[in-house]
């Protein structure tokens, strides 16, 4: 059922302030570092993290209408929209790249997303690469036949969810000199590193390749607060081979990770993060005496094979 008021996702009755926890690691301690992790994985059981930073303001500004979104077979930003809108009666549709996908049985993911009365409408690789120019848009739109769609991009890197995401910088304020997250499209960082205080610094570990998200995220900040925001930096060094690979290593350290602090470690984003921070303490990159916040921005899929 649709709502024809706007929905407002406050009515979820989100955990903000997340939490901000104190780890006792000696990876870290023996350098001179604090590692604090900052839970955004427990803002909502099935908007977590950055997701709901960056879907609340979205799903305000859809008025009630449907919302139309991008992903891969396996997006966490697929299911974060198909359930939100299970959960606020708002009807959403999924724009999955690869059209070979539409004759084979739906993964556990795509399964979620269905389930929660997501429209699945899938797209060659080539039309989904050219997603962002005006016309290739404007055809996927006249295809799904919709009246009126509010379109959120990949990822859901927009102006509304990067003005949202400042919050998470707001909230850490001056508790960490260094705050850690991993960085899909951007959004969160480009967000986080604005609403930072003075002298505080954000990182982002991409968890794709190509060494262009540093413009992406840039722009991000320019078409939302008008100029670049905060300090921030990238490492590209830790994306494990691209967007969903997951070595042995990467898992071992993981699993390791868990057993230590019984934290559950999403694979895509929080372990490459969590990997690039231990390599870096070991490297010497942070002075003694750096607070280090690491966001988790998302729980583990169990489902995912």
């Amino acid at each position: 059922m649709t709502s024809s008021a706007a929905p407002d996702p406050a009515v979820l009755s989100p955990r903000l302030p997340s939490p901000l926890q104190e780890l006792d690691d000696d990876r870290f301690a023996r350098r001179g570092l604090r590692l604090l992790l900052k839970r955004d994985d427990l803002i909502h059981p099935e908007l977590t993290g950055n997701k709901w930073r960056k879907l609340a303001p979205n799903l305000r500004a859809a008025a009630g209408r449907t919302v139309v979104t991008f992903g891969g077979a396996w997006s966490n930003h697929l299911r974060a929209t198909a359930a939100a809108g299970r959960l606020l009666g708002l009807r959403t549709v999924g724009v999955v790249r690869g059209h070979e996908l539409a004759d084979r049985p739906l993964n556990p993911s795509l399964a979620r997303c269905a389930a929660d009365g997501m429209r699945l409408h899938f797209v060659d690789r080539s039309t989904y690469r050219r997603k962002a120019e005006p016309e290739t848009l404007a055809a996927v739109l006249r295809d799904l036949g919709v009246e009126d769609p509010y379109v959120v991009p990949e990822g859901g890197s927009n102006v509304p969810a990067v003005r949202g995401c400042r919050a998470l910088g707001e909230e850490l304020g001056d508790r960490a000199d260094v705050v850690a997250l991993a960085c899909g499209t951007g959004g969160t960082l480009a967000g986080l590193a604005a609403g930072l205080p003075p002298g505080r610094r954000a990182l982002g570990v991409p968890v794709l390749k190509g060494g262009f998200l540093a413009a992406d995220v840039q722009a991000l900040q320019e078409r939302a607060f008008g100029s670049r925001r905060g300090t921030w930096w990238l490492d590209e060094r830790f994306h494990f081979g691209g967007y969903a690979r997951v070595t042995p290593e990467l898992d071992a350290f993981a699993e390791d990770f868990t057993a230590r602090h019984g934290v559950p470690v999403e694979r895509l984003y929080v372990a490459k993060m969590l990997y690039a921070l231990v390599a870096l303490a070991e490297e010497g990159a942070f002075a003694r005496g750096t607070t280090i916040a690491a966001v988790v921005t998302g729980s583990p899929f169990p489902e995912r094979s």
